[in-house]
């Protein structure tokens, strides 16, 4: 049965890509260049010009007519289609690109985010990212969700209390740093915080710093290492189940 918390999650979700859904059809009608702006948003969903067409159920030609400028610029209501057409394909997708851009976290740092469901042991997910537990903490706990982030860009742009935008709908979760050369700051932001994840993950990290691991004991998180890419990992934890 899905819980309360759950539903609720998934209601603002859904709310938030009907803000999206605002955001990019504004940024299309106000565009100068609007065939430019469609481009760039397809190319964010990563939506080819003939699956967009399939979507849209018209021609590639029509897509790059749109595109170039050699069509008319789109009104209002062919506009709305294209939108509705990219949040769909993504939606299909499992929406990585919606929930990127609904998360609350920059999109310069935010690789994946997702919640389950239900409950998934935490030595299922070490196992799927062929990581291996390089601290004290106990493994023996389950997860609700992942997050994945780029380490640099939440250094530059996070402050220690927006730590908790990574957790989405429950702190019960994974976080993922990619681009950890010693992992100090990402352990200290996240002592510094109330809000606590069920494990930290370090994504091809350099040496691991003393520090690092300390905090791991001092807070009962386990510190993971993992050689696998972050595109392996968004893979392998989408198909988590």
């Amino acid at each position: 049965m899905v819980s309360i918390g759950v539903l609720c999650y998934y209601k603002t979700l859904q709310f938030s890509f009907m803000e999206l859904e605002e955001i990019i059809a504004g940024q299309i009608a106000m565009s100068e260049n609007p065939g430019d702006t469609i481009r760039k948003w397809r190319e964010e969903f990563k939506v080819s010009p003939s699956e967009l067409a399939r979507q849209l159920k018209v021609t590639p030609s029509v897509v790059s007519d749109y595109e170039s400028g050699r069509r008319k610029s789109p009104g209002t209501f062919a506009v709305r289609k294209i939108v509705l057409a990219l949040i769909e394909i993504d939606r299909k997708r499992g929406s990585p690109v919606s929930r990127k851009f609904n998360s609350g976290v920059p999109p310069s740092a935010l690789i994946d985010i997702k919640d389950y469901d239900h409950d998934i042991k935490l030595e299922r997910v070490i196992k799927a990212i062929n990581g291996i537990n390089v601290s004290s903490p106990s493994i023996d706990r389950y997860i609700r969700g992942y997050t994945i982030v780029n380490g640099v860009q939440v250094a530059l742009t996070f402050s220690y209390s927006e730590y908790g935008k990574l957790y989405g709908w429950s702190s019960q979760r994974v976080i993922f740093f990619t681009e950890v050369t010693l992992g100090r700051s990402p352990m200290i932001a996240i002592r510094a915080h109330p809000l606590k994840p069920a494990a930290v993950v370090y994504i091809k990290p350099g040496k691991i710093d003393p520090l690092a691991l300390k905090i791991s004991e001092l807070e009962n998180i386990p510190l993971i290492v993992t050689e696998s890419g972050a595109d392996e990992i968004v893979g392998a934890m989408s198909s988590l189940r």
